[in-house]
């Protein structure tokens, strides 16, 4: 036992830096813990003959004995090898019950410092394949898809073209005057406007760093059955639920139905109930006439801690400012499409275009242009 009580004792000071670390310490952990449990078994069984013995003497065969195998001070020495039996045994106890205990700490620190550890507790999604593979060394990177919101101004419109060629040869030209049909004004049969051709330009973030944080108060619910209630309904038995102790709970500070992803977070006016509930990992929950089984996991949340952006040129897209009110929505939508796809005035073909009025404001919406 001396290479294990040293193992023992070295682990008791050694500074966890990696998930790898710690799962080897857990190994090993294992290890020590079978050893002692042999140990123990062994010991028990040496006191349990010890102790028949010891019976037997005080039954008459305390005489026969001595003369056949002890000498004449063998009861002293046999009382002092019992003593130091069960010294050993309880002494190799402490050790089992700190050994479990550490082993206990270390699933812990792995569970909420890996971040694989962490992925497995979490709730699952339902997630099908449809075809598309990317290269082998993008596998550990996370892959983010721009959606660009961008306010745009009254009197403006958004042209992306088919071609960017197009969109720079508007762009270089500058100052257009489009031709309106003005059947919509009284005095005039024509008119025209002039409108202002700008690049349009966007801020895209090219760093993002997110840190992750897990709740020590909160939990989170999912895998919730299909039922026939409100919302309300379901929110009620789960706190009923979660808010008693000999389930594990304790008094619920608030819940929160997430719309998006069918789930519920809960959250405990104490620290540690969270903990015990997520090792658990699922549980049964009474709902009406039946049992549910639900899905429990740790509630993530992230902050972005750094966020850089880079100015960025839309190829296909361009601005026009300076549009006049003068036609309804539709009408002016109408002449500044054909006007722009005209190959006589530096056009061509308009994939997408959205005007905004004088007096009113509008928003854009960029997404990454994968035609």
């Amino acid at each position: 036992m001396d290479s294990e009580e040293e193992s023992f004792v070295r682990l008791q000071d050694d500074i966890l830096k990696s998930p790898e670390q710690l799962r080897q310490e857990i190994e090993r952990c294992k290890e020590l813990y079978n050893v002692l449990e042999k140990d123990c078994v062994k010991l028990q069984m040496a006191k349990e003959v010890a102790q028949q013995r010891t019976q037997g003497l005080k039954k008459g065969e305390l005489h026969k004995i001595l003369e056949q195998q002890l000498p004449l001070n063998g009861d002293e020495e046999r009382v002092h090898q019992i003593s130091a039996i069960k010294e050993e045994n309880n002494r190799l106890r402490q050790e089992k019950h700190v050994l479990k205990n550490k082993l206990e700490e270390l699933k812990k620190k792995v569970l909420w410092n890996d971040p694989v550890m962490i992925l497995s507790a979490l709730p699952e999604k339902k997630m099908i394949f449809k075809g598309l593979t990317a290269n082998k060394e993008d596998m550990n990177k996370l892959m983010l898809t721009p959606l660009i919101h961008c306010p745009l101004p009254g009197g403006s419109a958004l042209i992306t073209f088919e071609e960017a060629e197009v969109a720079q040869r508007i762009i270089e030209m500058r100052e257009h005057t489009v031709e309106l049909s003005c059947g919509e004004l009284e005095e005039l049969d024509q008119c025209r406007a002039r409108v202002r051709a700008v690049p349009m330009d966007i801020l895209l973030p090219s760093a993002l760093e997110i840190r992750l944080s897990q709740s020590s108060r909160s939990i989170l619910v999912s895998d919730l059955p299909s039922l026939d209630i409100s919302k309300e309904a379901l929110l009620d038995k789960l706190e009923l639920f979660f808010s008693k102790t000999k389930n594990g709970g304790s008094e619920v500070e608030s819940r929160e139905f997430l719309e998006d992803s069918h789930q519920v977070v809960l959250t405990f006016t104490q620290d540690g109930v969270a903990e015990p509930l997520i090792e658990r990992g699922h549980t049964q929950v009474p709902i009406g006439k039946g049992k549910y089984k639900i899905k429990i996991s740790p509630c993530m949340s992230g902050d972005i801690s750094n966020l850089q952006l880079q100015p960025s040129r839309c190829p296909r897209t361009v601005l026009l400012l300076g549009i006049p009110d003068v036609l309804s929505v539709e009408s002016m939508r109408d002449a500044l499409e054909i006007h722009f796809q005209k190959a006589s005035r530096g056009g061509g073909e308009v994939d997408v275009l959205a005007y905004v009025p004088a007096g009113r404001t509008g928003v854009a919406v960029f997404v990454e242009d994968t035609g």
